[in-house]
């Protein structure tokens, strides 16, 4: 069990030594291990068997050297290392999911002693940005591990009687321009609910864990949300333009675009007022049709008459 372990360990540190440097010859990684170049061959390729892509090359300068492959293997991150990595993603949190997931699998093996260190160090970095709202990087990461370890999670949120206690079982982080959104299902409300995580306040993990149960798609649901549901009015054109050149005309959070074939699309939007919806929708530049509500349809003519009646 002894030598298993001691061969684990010199493979590692194997490992930590080409990611260190470009090329090693076989002779010098021998003296750092302490071992004979036949040992260092069988370490190789037990790194090879492990997915790490070692070349070896011949000649004058030739040697080894950890080089790209098909799969990206686990990587060997010294302190100093792990700890730039997870800052630089705290950092980057708020540009969307991939920085989050990765910051969650780094969270999972983070030794304990390093995270005050992380905490600190995230404290001190700030972005240039300020249209993105301001997130808690812990309350990002609670609610990340909550939704990886499928535990409860509680917190206040804002409501018309002041900040109600919400307790949910988390599903899905979605990132959308300036925003965080959490997608779960509200214990108290039996349904699904979309929450802004600014919005959040002493957010908390729990021990109660849950059986997922079959859950939306994560994405559209938090979009049309956003977009629509959330307002007075929801409305839904007929849009005589491609759906890939609405889509770069219109924010994901402010409408959600559907390719409806032969170069139209369905555009679904909210707003508190019938004349705003109507006016981003002309200011689009497309031929249109309301579909729903009916109501949309005679602010049509209000407005065309209102527009008329403004010439000159």
């Amino acid at each position: 069990m002894e030598d298993e372990r001691g061969t684990t360990e010199r493979v590692l540190t194997l490992l930590g030594l080409l990611q260190q440097r470009a090329v090693w010859t076989g002779p010098e990684l021998g003296e750092r291990l302490g071992v004979t170049p036949r040992t260092i061959r069988r370490d190789i390729e037990r790194l090879r068997a492990l997915g790490y892509p070692v070349q070896a090359s011949n000649g004058v300068g030739g040697g080894y050297q950890l080089g790209p492959g098909h799969d990206m293997p686990p990587l060997l991150l010294d302190d100093e290392e792990a700890i730039a990595t997870a800052v630089s993603l705290l950092a980057g949190a708020g540009s969307g999911e991939a920085a989050l997931r990765a910051l969650a699998k780094l969270d999972r093996v983070l030794p304990t002693r390093l995270r005050h260190e992380v905490r600190a160090l995230s404290g001190s970095v700030v972005s240039f940005d300020g249209s993105r709202a301001p997130i808690d990087p812990d309350v990002l990461m609670t609610l990340a591990r909550a939704c990886r370890d499928e535990v409860e999670a509680g917190f206040g949120y804002p409501s018309s009687g002041g900040v109600a206690a919400r307790r949910v079982e988390p599903y899905r982080l979605v990132a959308s321009g300036r925003r965080w959104y959490l997608l779960a299902f509200d214990l108290d409300r039996d349904d699904w609910r979309t929450f802004r995580v600014d919005r959040m306040t002493e957010v908390s993990a729990r021990s109660w864990r849950f059986r997922p149960r079959p859950a939306p798609d994560a994405a559209a649901y938090v979009q049309e949300n956003v977009a629509s549901r959330v307002y007075r009015y929801q409305a839904r054109f007929l849009v005589h333009a491609p759906a890939s050149v609405v889509r770069a005309q219109i924010p994901a959070s402010a409408a959600v675009v559907r390719d409806a074939g032969r170069s139209r699309c369905e555009v679904l939007s909210g707003a508190g007022d019938l004349d705003f919806l109507l006016m981003h929708v002309v200011v689009l530049g497309h031929s249109f049709e309301v579909i729903e509500p009916v109501e949309l349809g005679e602010r049509c003519r209000v407005l065309a008459e209102r527009l008329l009646a403004a010439r000159i």
